[in-house]
């Protein structure tokens, strides 16, 4: 799990000279995106997640926060006159809905509204849908397993949770420019393996991280994450919150996988075998209270997973009206 994150892999030995050049222009295209397309992230995102992050929620400042954006504002107000709420009478303040919605659901449909600008003019639909989703279930995850091991930054390890993959966007850009060309895609399945991401793009999505991060100016703790989520032992500065997004990350691709064996087989892993991940990312817990985190990521992924597929297709534009989805108590 822990591999040397920017080595240049097995594949540099054997791969051809036409290759490596494909290799150095896919780079090159990469850093300009890193260089000089990178969007400014919305100071306004930052603020509303330490608003609603605080135990008691100034409900004039959120409402303040959220009308600097005419498109989240609307966004808000759709949902909690969606059929998920049932309301006899229509919302129009921001300040009633924030009282409707929880600040977790609030704070998703913020976060998600917001960061998919990033890449959502670029991509496909599917692909940016895919992406957040994991990205949201890892920030709410993280923060969960942060309250769990009374970690003391728990907005860290939301925000960490959220960004964590960040480097893949831009990677994710090169891929589909280079099929509009007809050149050569890289091999399937290689979203997320630094391994075949430095063969095919000359840097890995942990790299890339590392430049956004630099480039947006976060603390070095948030850069640590960016850079080493597939190798904790390397982290430099909070190797803990690390750890904690990690667990949130490898116990996602885990349910994927699971999910995906059940719907063809009939079955997933048992239990039993899942613990082993966190003794890699969590190595000073000790196995009940590792058993006891899995049991409660478990339980939280079912009751978040509908949260954030609503929150996505509201803020994509899908409208909601027909979402009948628990999408969780308010905090």
């Amino acid at each position: 799990m822990n591999p040397s994150v920017h080595s240049p892999g097995l594949f540099s030995e054997t791969i051809p000279a036409r290759t490596v050049e494909e290799q150095q222009r896919r780079k090159a295209a990469v850093m300009t995106i890193l260089g000089k397309g990178l969007p400014t992230l919305p100071s306004y995102v930052l603020d509303l997640n330490a608003l609603l992050s605080h135990p008691t929620v100034d409900l004039k400042k959120v409402g303040k926060v959220i009308r600097t954006d005419p498109s989240l504002s609307a966004q808000v107000i759709r949902l909690c006159n969606s059929a998920l709420f049932g309301l006899r009478r229509r919302v129009f303040t921001i300040e009633q809905a924030t009282v409707l919605l929880g600040t977790q659901r609030l704070r998703t449909l913020v976060l998600s509204s917001s960061v998919m600008e990033f890449s959502g003019r670029q991509l496909p639909q599917t692909t940016v849908h895919a992406f957040w989703q994991h990205s949201f279930m890892a920030a709410l995850l993280s923060e969960k397993i942060a309250r769990q091991l009374d970690y003391c930054e728990k907005e860290q390890a939301y925000l960490g949770g959220l960004l964590h993959d960040i480097g893949q966007l831009p990677l994710t850009m090169i891929v589909f420019d280079e099929e509009a060309h007809r050149r050569p895609a890289p091999p399937a399945g290689w979203q997320d393996d630094p391994q075949v991401e430095r063969a095919y793009f000359g840097l890995d999505h942990c790299e890339a991280g590392r430049w956004m991060g630099i480039a947006w100016n976060f603390m070095p703790s948030f850069i640590d994450v960016f850079e080493y989520h597939h190798a904790t032992d390397m982290a430099q500065h909070d190797p803990y919150l690390v750890g904690i997004v990690t667990a949130a990350d490898q116990f996602l691709k885990l349910q994927t996988a699971d999910d995906a064996n059940a719907e063809a087989e009939g079955e997933g892993k048992p239990e039993a075998d899942k613990v082993f991940f966190l003794e890699e990312c969590l190595p000073e817990l000790v196995e009940t209270e590792r058993v006891a985190l899995l049991e409660m990521l478990n339980n939280e992924y079912v009751h978040l997973l509908p949260l954030v597929q609503l929150g996505l297709a509201l803020s994509s534009g899908n409208g909601g009206e027909s979402q009948t989805v628990d999408a969780g108590e308010p905090r």
